[in-house]
């Protein structure tokens, strides 16, 4: 129980701030917990990182405002060329931003954080930022969670 809540305290936390790593926290406790308790940690990780990535969602609604990334993004150049293209391309494709949004969410490519803001500018109904984002945080971790145990395993 501790091990789930303590899951989902970092994993909140981590996505908010993005120098904290919540998979390598998860891989630490994969090896010290009993199986039992690693899809638990799983879901508790991926429930957190939800809940945080919520945050960038509302930033793309405009409904938070955050003053740095507002300015990058009025700033010409590079990036805000390239986020332009993307809410381009995703603007009127409500499936193709809901699978931009599952691969990124569980590869991390193009990066979660920035899709998420992404989700919000193409105004992606909540709900489903919320189940998608869910379904592929939780699996991400839980690959993950298992991972050193089928390592092992082949040896």
């Amino acid at each position: 129980m501790a091990e789930s809540c303590l899951a989902f305290l970092i994993a909140l936390v981590s996505a908010l701030l993005p120098f904290i790593n919540i998979e390598v926290y998860l891989l630490g406790m994969a090896t010290l917990v009993g199986e039992g308790w690693l899809l638990a940690a799983a879901v508790a990780a991926g429930a957190g990182q939800t809940l945080g990535k919520v945050a960038y969602y509302f930033m793309g609604r405009g409904v938070l405002t955050v003053p740095w990334l507002r300015r990058r993004a009025e700033t010409p150049g590079r990036w805000s060329a390239r986020a332009a293209r993307w809410r381009e391309r995703a603007q009127g494709r409500p499936v193709w931003t809901a699978g931009l949004l599952a691969v990124s969410s569980l590869v991390s490519v193009p990066p979660f954080m920035v899709v998420s803001v992404l989700a919000g500018t193409v105004r992606m109904p909540l709900p489903v930022f919320l189940a998608v984002t869910m379904a592929t945080r939780t699996a991400r971790f839980a690959l993950l969670v298992y991972a050193p145990g089928a390592a092992l395993a082949l040896l």
